[in-house]
Formats: structure tokens, C-alpha cells, sequence
């Protein structure tokens, strides 16, 4: 029987167009995704271009985040070992 019909056997033609068919539509979404993916990076590229413009160190700004984070995550380690 084929994975998407309990009830009937669906003939192999059938069931390579079935797959082709969603290949296709699945090659195309992919293609959509990829474009917004591309305006989305553009956007980004802009921003950053701004920032630098002026005068944000934006490598600094990175390093704050990550150190925010680090000290976050320990301190959420800190209350797993109390309660463990």
C-alpha cells in the first residue's frame, strides 16, 4: 500500500507524478526562500553600513552580548545545581 493511502493501492505512475509534482512545488517554495533570504541579508548589510557610519563598534557590541549570555547561562547553571 502506498504511505498516503490506507484504503486503495495506488499505481506507481501515480505515485512518481505525486512526488515529482510536490519536487517541483517544493523546488519553487525553495527558490522563494532563498530570495527573501537574500532581501533580508541586504537589510542587515545596510544596517550594519549605518552603524559603522556612525561609529558603532560593532565587534564591542558583540562582545557584551556573548559576555551577557555567558554570565546567564551560569547563573542558570548555578540554580541547576541547587536544585539537583
Amino acid at each position: 500500500m502506498s504511505w498516503f493511502d490506507d484504503n486503495k493501492m495506488v499505481n506507481k505512475e501515480e505515485q512518481i507524478g505525486i512526488h515529482k509534482g510536490a519536487l517541483s512545488v517544493l523546488a519553487i517554495e525553495q527558490q522563494e526562500f532563498v530570495k527573501l533570504l537574500n532581501i533580508i541579508q541586504s537589510q542587515i548589510d545596510a544596517h550594519v553600513k549605518a552603524l559603522k557610519e556612525l561609529g558603532v563598534d560593532l565587534e564591542a557590541e558583540a562582545k557584551k552580548v556573548a559576555e551577557a549570555q555567558k554570565e546567564k547561562k551560569g547563573s542558570s547553571e548555578d540554580l541547576m545545581d541547587r536544585l539537583n
